[in-house]
């Protein structure tokens, strides 16, 4: 009978320690990352896809966090290395110095000083990926918790065939949560082809579920060229409403339709001019990102002959959703 096998000698075992990773502040540090701000959010450049403004989203407490330019999301410091680096699990944690042995000792990170930023965005999908289409496939029109949050977020509830829906039980990819969720379909403004879908987990009272980020786009899908058609193509005529987010456009909804939703202010700066609208109106959010893409759109189709109408707040760092619900509330 032979004897059980055993290990060799110079078999080593290592395991995960995740208490051992660094927070946020450390590793920002060490890795050359300005976090800017003071509060649970701070925001930075993302060095993941080497953009230029503070695209990067980061929670202090919970470690999660969003890139709202090329969408790179994930948990915490350790998804963010593997992301930034393309390093494996094993290789981030070892990297972090999160690794221990059979005996607790902790082995040091062997992390270079700063991280090895891509010179490209992550790989993305052209278009929407099969993944994408199923979810989207798998939701329902507006009905029930969404249909609540809305009202109580002071939003016309767009038709059923615009491209809004929800749903029950959404999983939330940085914490694993499950709940109801909008699902917007994004498609390209010209070529209407779908790109990727943005989901906001909500409750029913009209607050935002308490998750880090509680709104995300697909990871490795592009948003650029996009626009979400609350109306369809069908009602669109001679004139068309527009905003950054979800909330404004439907905000705007009151007093205009139909309504389209832009996702951010890039998106909405780079609206190309569309052949058969005549007039544009554009809700803009009164903060310098939001400001600076309303005249930039406004221009473009202003020089087209579009007439063009620029509708803002008058409160500082406000959207139209912000006033729509003062209104609404009071």
């Amino acid at each position: 009978m032979s004897a059980p096998a055993t290990a060799p000698r110079s078999a080593k075992t290592t395991f995960f320690v995740r208490d051992a990773l660094p927070s946020w502040e450390a590793y920002a540090t060490v890795r050359g990352i300005r976090l800017r701000g003071s509060g649970v959010e701070r925001r930075a450049v993302c060095p993941i896809h080497g953009g230029e403004r503070d695209s990067l989203a980061v929670n202090a407490v919970t470690g999660a966090w969003m890139c709202h330019a090329c969408g790179a999301s994930g948990g915490g410091v350790l998804a963010f290395h593997m992301e930034a680096t393309g390093a494996t699990f094993g290789q981030a944690a070892r990297e972090l110095g999160a690794c221990a042995d059979a005996s607790g000792h902790r082995r040091p990170g062997k992390a270079p000083a700063r991280p090895v930023t891509r010179t490209t965005l992550p790989t993305r999908h052209k278009a929407l990926s099969e993944f994408g289409r199923a979810l989207w496939a798998s939701c329902q029109p507006l009905a029930g918790e969404a249909v609540a949050y809305l009202q109580a977020r002071a939003c016309v509830i767009p038709p059923s065939d615009g491209d809004l829906r929800w749903h029950d039980a959404l999983m939330h990819p940085p914490t694993g949560t499950v709940g109801p969720a909008l699902v917007a379909l994004v498609t390209h403004a010209v070529t209407r082809e779908p790109l990727t879908l943005h989901r906001t987990w909500i409750k029913a009272d009209g607050t935002k579920a308490p998750l880090e980020p509680p709104r995300m786009l697909l990871g490795g899908h592009r948003k650029q060229g996009g626009v979400v058609r609350f109306w369809p193509d069908e009602a669109v005529s001679l004139g068309l409403g527009i905003a950054e987010g979800t909330e404004s456009a439907l905000s705007l909804a009151h007093a205009f339709t139909p309504v389209w939703a832009c996702i951010d202010a890039a998106n909405l700066s780079a609206l190309p001019v569309l052949n058969g609208v005549e007039a544009l109106t554009i809700a803009g959010d009164n903060d310098a990102a939001g400001i600076d893409a309303a005249n930039a759109c406004a221009d473009r189709w202003a020089r087209a002959g579009a007439e063009v109408r620029i509708v803002m707040p008058e409160q500082q760092k406000a959207d139209l959703n912000d006033t729509a619900r003062m209104e609404h509330d009071g």
